[in-house]
């Protein structure tokens, strides 16, 4: 160990002096450094000759040499003769602002600000980074109206503060209304400040000033975007456009600018309307779209352009209220009875007499509730104490043509066209309503008893027809019936007419009678078809008259019968001739009473052949009249 101590003792003099030279220098030689990111800031401590290089009052920051904070800085470099018994040097980091953010400037010194300013003017001194030029070229103390922006600067933090704050954003669809703290007073009668040109937005607040801006409510809106405001000096209150929709225009109301003279000429008298950018009502409306409009200088009134609908009713409010405060009129009639009454009441207003309506007016409201609530109100109540409840209700639509046509006489002078006027519901009193309703009814039912009768007669008719042609039907069926009987009977008369000639070739007598049977029967046929066709159109014909119908039928029917029977013994004696007939008819009566008259014995005749022959048709008539008078059941045997 101490043969290495003896051996390499001089590296202890190099270590010690590696360790301490910046110590050495800084105290033999005054040597200091500052890296390239920091700045220097120095204070002297004192001066060494003359009393003189002290700081004058109420100064802080030394730039003459004077003892203090010095405003000159060390930039990045090596530095000699800063004597560590009379500098001091202080290392700080470079002043960075970044991006999107502005660094507001406090200055510690220099002149005091003019009585009524707020902040300092701007003077040349390289973005603050020169002290010594900032406070030579008359900077003053306090908020500093210049600001710089995103970058590094050396700034001399014992004279400036630094206070780092954000852009101005203005967003989209809205504007910015500005609101100076700092200028000229705002002239006497004026809400705002005049206008100024070439500030940029209100980003070189110094032009704004020097140009004579005023402090307050400024007439330019800025629009969206990023802007570098000094916010000490700027206020900025964002707010949406003003929006004029599709079927309106926007009348302008100014609150600043030059009295302007009105340009409506003598006929016009309820207000004042300029031209644009005057004090006044603006002449020419604003279309649809989006405005910069600032709110606290300028009104805008919207005006719709199409057709507008206002409902006198307490249930029914359109979307665009002006009618909310619209209610169900009450008249009172003549003959003193309270309705109420619904009108609706359409109109228009014209994009070149807008503004003639606010000036006169104000707005649409007062337009709603100054001239059309009171004039229709009115007029529907004094219509009403001319008529009664009835009369009203009946002559509704000559009512709803005269108040259409009053109306728009009285918004002509307005400047408001009259489109149209619509009487809604009306409602009389429920005692009326109740004796309307049962008079009503009352004739109702009288008029439903009317068309019942008539439904019944109409009803009894058609049955009567019905039954007529029922009854007919009938009656064509027995026209029928007789005919085919007829046809029947001739066919029966012609079979009995052949039956009979045959038979007269046999026996001459048979078939005469068979004929005349026939023939009676046919004809009783024949009478009791006519008689069948009587009785049923007689039944037809009314239910009150069937019994003496079917009476008179019945006697018709004996009658027939007795004239065919009256015929048929006409027929047979013609056919047969008297002395046969008769002689037929007494050997029919014997046959029903089943006489024998002839005995059960062979007769002969007493002249040979022709007695036998004579006994044969004895025997031949006597098997036909037993067989005639025969009952049914025997002649099957």
């Amino acid at each position: 160990m101490t043969t290495f101590l003896s051996d390499y003792w001089w590296i202890f003099p190099i270590l010690v002096g590696i360790v301490f030279y910046k110590f050495v220098l800084r105290v033999f030689f005054g040597m200091v450094i500052v890296p390239e990111d920091k700045i220097g800031l120095v204070t002297k401590k004192f001066v060494l000759f003359g009393s003189d290089r002290s700081l004058p009052d109420g100064r802080i920051i030394a730039t003459k040499g004077e003892a203090g904070f010095q405003a000159q800085t060390l930039a990045p470099g090596l530095y000699w003769m800063m004597w560590i018994w009379q500098y001091s040097v202080d290392m700080t980091a470079f002043t960075i602002i970044p991006e999107g953010k502005i660094g507001l400037v406090l200055s510690k010194d220099g002149k005091e600000i003019p009585t009524g300013r707020i902040l300092a003017r701007k003077v040349a001194s390289d973005n603050f980074q020169d002290a010594t030029a900032f406070l030579d070229n008359g900077g003053q103390k306090g908020r500093q109206s210049a600001f710089i922006t995103t970058g590094s600067y050396r700034i001399n933090t014992f004279l400036f503060e630094i206070i780092v704050a954000d852009q101005v954003k203005i967003y989209e669809n809205m504007i910015g209304i500005v609101t100076a703290l700092d200028g000229e007073p705002i002239p006497i009668g004026q809400i705002a400040g005049k206008y100024i040109e070439g500030h940029n937005n209100f980003q070189d607040f110094d032009e704004f000033l020097d140009k004579g801006g005023n402090r307050g409510l400024q007439p330019q809106v800025m629009l969206a975007g990023s802007y570098y405001i000094n916010t000490w000096g700027i206020q900025i209150e964002q707010n949406p456009m003003t929006d004029v929709p599709i079927g309106y225009v926007g009348v302008v109301i100014s609150y600043i600018g030059e009295d302007g003279k009105d340009v409506t000429g003598d006929t016009f008298k309820h207000g004042n309307i300029v031209s644009k950018g005057q004090r006044g009502v603006w002449m020419e409306p604003l279309g649809p779209g989006k405005y910069a409009l600032n709110k606290y200088t300028t009104k805008l009134e919207a005006v719709p352009t199409t057709n507008l609908v206002l409902n006198w009713a307490n249930a029914r409010s359109e979307s665009h209220d002006l009618d909310k405060n619209l209610s169900t009129i009450t008249v009172r009639s003549k003959d003193g009875f309270p309705f109420n009454l619904d009108v609706a009441q359409i109109i228009h207003v014209p994009a070149n007499e807008a503004p003639k309506v606010i000036a006169r007016f104000g707005s649409m409201t007062n337009l709603v509730s100054q001239v059309l609530e009171p004039t229709i109100g009115n007029y529907f109540r004094n219509s009403a104490q001319d008529s009664d409840v009835i009369s009203f209700l009946s002559t509704r639509k000559e009512r709803q043509e005269s108040a259409k046509n009053h109306i728009r006489e009285v918004l002509d002078e307005y400047n408001v066209n009259a489109v149209d006027t619509l009487i809604g519901d009306i409602v009389p009193p429920d005692s009326l309503m109740k004796t309307l309703t049962d008079r009503k009814i009352a004739e109702e039912e009288q008029k439903t008893y009317q068309t019942q009768k008539m439904a019944q007669e109409q009803r009894q008719g058609v049955e009567k027809e019905t039954a007529i042609a029922d009854m007919q039907k009938e009656i064509v069926k027995a026209s029928q019936s007789v005919e085919i009987a007829q046809r029947t009977a001739d066919a029966t008369v012609k079979k009995a007419e052949g039956d009979a000639t045959s038979l007269k070739l046999n026996v001459n007598a048979e078939a005469e009678a068979t004929k005349m049977r026939a023939n009676a029967e046919a004809e009783a046929t024949k009478a009791r078809a006519g008689a069948q066709a009587e009785a049923t159109k007689m039944n037809a014909s009314a239910e009150a008259e069937r019994i003496s119908k079917t009476g008179l039928a019945e006697a018709e029917k004996i009658m027939a019968i007795g004239k065919s029977t009256a015929e048929a013994y006409e027929l047979q004696v013609s056919a047969m001739g008297g002395d046969n007939f008769t002689k037929y008819k007494i050997t029919e009566e014997i046959g029903k009473g089943q006489i024998k008259v002839i005995p059960e014995v062979l007769i002969t005749g007493t002249n040979g052949s022709e007695g036998g022959i004579s006994g044969l048709l004895g025997m031949k008539l006597m098997e036909m009249m037993d067989a005639k008078a025969a009952p049914p059941d025997q002649k099957k045997k």
